[in-house]
């Protein structure tokens, strides 16, 4: 199986780390740089010009001698770290506040138009330093007269070293950032991706008809949702299997035994070993025979018409009583031959209800049939009807052999026979009981089975009380 998912995960997280690490490197370094570099030529000019209204202004007023002056230049460019000059409108230094120029000391093809609509400028101004400085440039006007100009010299480095240590803070919150999303990705792992592995593993099995396999998937979300949903399906697949097995040596079996009697009976009297005599003896019990397969293939057709679409139902208003009472009739020679007799205890004298008038009667006959095949002999039936929140409840009960418990809930399934109605009923298909659960479902209504063995078996169905008024 390939790890497609594994390693797009894996892949997606480097992707992630590169994009970041190209993000912080490229456009926050430049960015911080660009805004650095702004903000602090902004910061100068201001220094300038502060410098340029007071200081400048009394020196060139004589209200400031020289000496004061290059003592607050000094102070001044100590605290923020950059050089001050005062010049003439000519490019002369007049004072320098690091005392690198003395005094008259020209600047070499100095034209202060070079500053252009800023107010500064990058590079090594003239050549009057050795590395880029950020100059910064503000007038002094004495009279309404320019009379020179503060120029401030700042490192570039120094801007540098502020990108790069505000880049240096971007590279550690993208490191907590990797360890988070590694955190993430780890934990992604461990609640997402090992289950799903665990359940694709166990569904590759289940393909393989290998239903042995339990997902264990211990959370309570969505993937342990999930992962409970395919072992209920895995456990239903596998009893299926088990069913249809089941169904096919039943079917089988069936159709085997009395096909069997058929040919043995038939070729016996071909070649003489049944006398002609004795023929109509075996002849009956081929037309028994015949009679049975005929039942099983109209009990197997009526099951096909019951599909995951359902069927077309007849719906009609008609009296349940008196559908019981017509029905019971169809039983008098058996119920007369076993000394059986009907016990009704019936709600009104007619009770009407909406549903499949030949649908339910069918139900009603399978049911009835059922009892007389399991109750001893001189026993009695007992059939009820009630009505309660708008339904009539239709009981049949028996004091016959009863059910297992542990075949309660397999009796409506298609062929299924307990190992003690094989022994009492030789004639039945197996298919009554399932023909009956869907009739009742189709209808939208419940029938359940309550059965004690060796005491009795009693079939509750409801059905939908019908408006007469």
């Amino acid at each position: 199986m390939k790890r497609t998912l594994y390693l797009k995960l894996i892949a997606g997280y480097l992707l992630f780390i590169l994009l970041s690490f190209l993000a912080v490197t490229v456009f926050m370094y430049q960015s911080s740089y660009q805004e650095i570099q702004k903000q602090e030529a902004s910061s100068l000019y201001r220094e300038a010009n502060a410098i340029s209204e007071t200081y400048a202004v009394n020196y060139f007023s004589h209200a400031l001698t020289m000496e004061e002056f290059q003592l607050q230049l000094t102070i001044q460019s100590t605290y923020n770290e950059t050089a001050i000059w005062i010049v003439d409108v000519k490019g002369n230094v007049l004072l320098d506040s690091s005392h690198h120029f003395s005094s008259g000391h020209p600047i070499k093809d100095f034209n202060i138009l070079d500053f252009g609509n800023q107010y500064y400028l990058i590079g090594d101004f003239y050549g009057s330093f050795s590395e880029k400085m950020l100059s910064v440039f503000a007038p002094i006007t004495v009279g309404y007269k320019v009379r020179g100009y503060v120029l401030i010299h700042k490192p570039m480095q120094t801007l540098v070293n502020t990108a790069n240590n505000l880049t240096m803070i971007g590279y550690q919150t993208l490191g907590l950032i990797a360890l988070a999303a590694l955190l993430v990705l780890i934990l992604f792992a461990l609640v997402i991706f090992i289950p799903i592995r665990k359940i694709t593993n166990a569904l590759n099995n289940y393909m393989q008809g290998n239903f042995d396999t339990p997902i264990e998937v211990p959370s309570n979300d969505e993937i342990g949702y999930l992962a409970a949903s395919i072992n209920y399906m895995a456990t239903e697949l596998h009893t299926l299997e088990d069913d249809q097995k089941k169904f096919i040596s039943n079917v089988s079996h069936d159709f085997r035994s009395p096909l069997t009697s058929i040919k043995g009976y038939i070729e016996a009297m071909l070649d003489g070993t049944i006398p002609v005599e004795m023929q109509e003896k075996y002849l009956n019990i081929i037309l028994f025979e015949t009679e049975r397969l005929n039942k099983l293939t109209k009990s197997l057709l009526e099951l096909n018409k019951f599909g995951s679409r359902g069927v077309m139902l007849d719906v009609t208003t008609f009296d349940i009583n008196a559908t019981i009472r017509t029905t019971i009739l169809t039983f008098e020679g058996v119920c007369t031959k076993k000394q059986l007799s009907f016990d009704l205890t019936l709600t009104d004298e007619q009770l009407f209800v909406r549903a499949d008038y030949g649908k339910i009667q069918q139900v009603l006959y399978n049911l009835i049939d059922n009892a007389i095949k399991f109750s001893h002999d001189n026993a009695a039936i007992y059939i009820e009807t009630t009505t309660k929140n708008e339904k009539v409840f239709v009981s049949i009960k028996d004091t016959g052999i009863g059910i297992p418990k542990d075949s309660i809930n397999k009796i409506w399934e298609r062929f299924y026979k307990t190992d003690l109605s094989r022994g009492k009923d030789k004639k039945g298909t197996g298919l009554g009981l399932a023909i009956v659960k869907e009739i009742i479902n189709a209808h939208g209504e419940n029938i359940n089975c309550i059965s004690t063995e060796g005491v009795g078996t009693e079939f509750i169905f409801t059905l939908p009380l019908a408006d007469m008024h």
